[in-house]
């Protein structure tokens, strides 16, 4: 195991594209590091550029952008690959992913955390259930995390966008969940920033975001940074695939 420092200062707000601003997700009661602020257990798996499969767990700061980038699908989402639809906690780096831009494409990184939505202040999960966007869209109900983005084409706008899971809440075909037990969340990313189908729909892989690296504080910088053996600098996750909307709002 490899284990990153946990004296950490709480940045004040996350004004990246791809982080959130939601005050219920920076803290969990009981999980504190030096300095009296959280931190949380990552567990990556990667492809190496030897090709090898390393795996390795990194503890980091509890903060949303790092949550952004392990919370899109709940354990057991098929997501489809060269070999047939397999579980997300199924795939291993190195597994021919279907994107829906360019085909068949390498994964280099699966990350996964344990969250406790049971929690009076934890985060929630979304489910979409079954033909909630039209026949077969999804395939069976979908689980979501906070971090998840869903291709779709919006009203007024001429081409698709990567909208949050989240906005999509309606109370009854898209509901929020706070399971009474701990739930295993994941997030994947290929080579290329791309979407992926997932029970039927389309679901971007992990980027985040443009500039990002200007949001962070050098210690929040590094540290986010070794969650992501593959890449050697933020350049390295390269472009969006599609336009996207942040993952927070104000919720007033």
């Amino acid at each position: 195991m490899v284990y990153t420092p946990s004296a950490l200062n709480l940045l004040n707000s996350m004004q990246s594209e791809a982080g959130f601003s939601d005050p219920r997700l920076d803290a969990r009661p009981g999980r504190r590091g030096a300095g009296d602020h959280p931190t949380q257990a990552y567990d990556i798996s990667y492809l190496s550029r030897t090709g090898e499969i390393c795996r390795l767990r990194q503890m980091a700061p509890d903060l949303p952008l790092f949550q952004a980038a392990f919370t899109a699908f709940a354990r057991g989402t098929l997501i489809a690959t060269a070999s047939g639809p397999t579980a997300v906690e199924d795939l291993l780096p190195g597994d021919k992913i279907i994107t829906n831009e360019r085909g068949p494409s390498p994964l280099m990184w699966v990350g996964s955390i344990t969250m406790h939505p049971s929690e009076r202040d934890g985060p929630s999960l979304t489910r979409i259930t079954s033909a909630a966007l039209g026949l077969g869209r999804p395939l069976s109900d979908l689980m979501t995390g906070p971090g998840a983005r869903i291709l779709q084409r919006l009203p007024g706008m001429a081409e698709e966008v990567l909208r949050p899971v989240r906005d999509m809440l309606d109370g009854m075909q898209v509901i929020e969940l706070r399971p009474p037990s701990a739930v295993q969340l994941y997030h994947i990313a290929l080579r290329r920033h791309a979407t992926v189908t997932a029970a039927g729909l389309a679901m971007e892989t992990f980027h985040p975001g443009p500039g990002f690296e200007n949001t962070l504080p050098y210690q929040h910088f590094d540290q986010f940074m070794a969650l992501f053996p593959h890449v050697a600098r933020p350049a390295d996750f390269g472009a969006l695939a599609h336009p996207r909307q942040p993952l927070l709002r104000d919720r007033d």
